[in-house]
């Protein structure tokens, strides 16, 4: 059976503002109640001290919680001759309920939220005068409230997506460039080498067959990049003004490293295995994997060191990069969209709301670089504080020097 993944019933900030709002009802009733000459007995400052502190609960079970809020005020009001009031218990369990309901059980809050605060008052069972209309005004200003930062955040949530659409869209034309880097490149040589075999065919078959031989890896690592590559690009894209960038690659990781340090955070770089080139797209993917991994750290991470480790193999290369993430990220506390979620210390707060489903299109575009080559990318937060991303691209031995040249910069 596995475990619960279900979020705690409350939070830190859940019992802040229940205590706060049964603190604040506490006083406000008890200095009225001095003014009016009718000092609030004990079982009342109960009743409103349980009704502030059921607000603990409140994203959990909102109507439940204002059902009771409602309740204990119908107390409070039995319990002595108390003024009219609306306190604030009430006003954060209405806007709660107004903030996660269905409009249907909204109306039904806000509707029971205007005679129900002045039941028991002056001993009337049923409440009239001018403290229903002023709970009716208080109910339509909480609820109107709630429905207004329902609005606003649809709104953001709406930007955010479009923003991160624009952004995929941006690293389509990205890869678009690349391609045109890549095909260029090969075809260039590919064109070089069939004239050259043409040129020596006759007098030097030997210097025919190898220009032969490198002519057929150059375009077959043509044809499985433009393979790999036209799966993702879009029919229709916007032409580029701007003539495309050179590609980076391994031999870069170097220079964002030293740039990552004097950012201000500690980077180290490390290489195992017997260095080799590697195919175009895969130094480059490699490169876009460590630069966005160490712009995310210096982002979210804050005061923390990171480690980058570079290690090639027969038939593959990984690259890795971790943080030790001691810094506090913003967001939940921290996080492209994590809640602030408890643990038993800073390091675990820091990786759990550093997860991935931090709505960032970073990631989406390093895993699909990775995806691209056939690779996998792992990218979580680790248990010891710190947050890893890690990529393992495969390379068939003897890739990346078949036709005998370096990456085009």
């Amino acid at each position: 059976m596995s475990k619960s993944t279900d979020k705690p019933a409350w939070t830190r900030n859940d019992a802040l503002v229940a205590v706060g709002a049964a603190a604040a009802d506490l006083l406000g009733f008890s200095v009225t109640s001095q003014f009016d000459g009718n000092p609030l007995g004990i079982p009342a400052a109960f009743a409103l001290v349980l009704a502030g502190l059921t607000l603990i609960l409140r994203h959990r079970h909102p109507a439940i919680v204002l059902t009771a809020v409602l309740a204990l005020g119908v107390v409070v009001n039995t319990a002595g001759p108390v003024s009219p009031h609306f306190g604030l218990s009430l006003v954060i369990a209405l806007y709660t309920v107004a903030r996660s309901r269905r409009p249907a059980v909204v109306a039904v809050a806000g509707l029971a939220a205007v005679p129900l605060p002045s039941v028991g008052q002056g001993g009337m069972l049923l409440p009239g005068g001018w403290g229903v209309l002023a709970n009716a005004v208080a109910a339509v200003i909480v609820v109107g409230a709630a429905l207004a930062m329902n609005h606003r955040q649809r709104e953001s949530e709406a930007n955010r997506k479009l923003l991160a659409e624009r952004a995929l869209a941006e690293e389509r034309r990205r890869i678009a460039r690349e391609l045109h880097d890549i095909v260029a490149h090969h075809i260039t040589t590919m064109q070089l080498m069939a004239g050259g075999a043409r040129a020596n065919l006759a007098h030097d078959p030997g210097a025919a067959r190898e220009a032969l031989v490198i002519l057929e890896g150059s375009g077959r690592m043509a044809l499985s990049e433009m393979r790999q590559l036209l799966d993702v690009l879009r029919a229709g894209e916007e032409p580029e003004t701007n003539p495309p960038a050179p590609q980076p690659g391994p031999e870069d990781l170097t220079r964002i490293v030293t740039e990552s340090r004097l950012a201000g955070m500690d980077t180290e770089l490390t290489v195992d295995g017997t260095v080799r080139p590697l195919p175009p797209t895969v130094g480059l993917t490699v490169f876009r994997v460590v630069q966005e991994a160490l712009t995310n750290a210096r982002k979210h991470a804050g005061d923390s060191r990171a480690r980058v480790r570079l290690t090639y193999r027969p038939d593959e290369v990984t690259v890795e990069v971790r943080d030790d993430g001691t810094g506090r990220r913003p967001g939940e506390g921290r996080g492209q969209g994590a809640g602030d979620a408890p643990g038993s210390g800073s390091g675990r707060r820091t990786a759990a709301s550093r997860a991935p489903a931090r709505g960032g299109y970073g990631l989406i575009g390093m895993r699909e670089r990775v995806a691209l080559q056939g690779g996998t990318l792992e990218a979580a937060p680790l248990e010891e504080g710190g947050f890893r991303v890690a990529a393992r691209l495969p390379v068939a031995p003897g890739a990346g020097v078949a036709d005998g040249e370096e990456h085009h910069r």
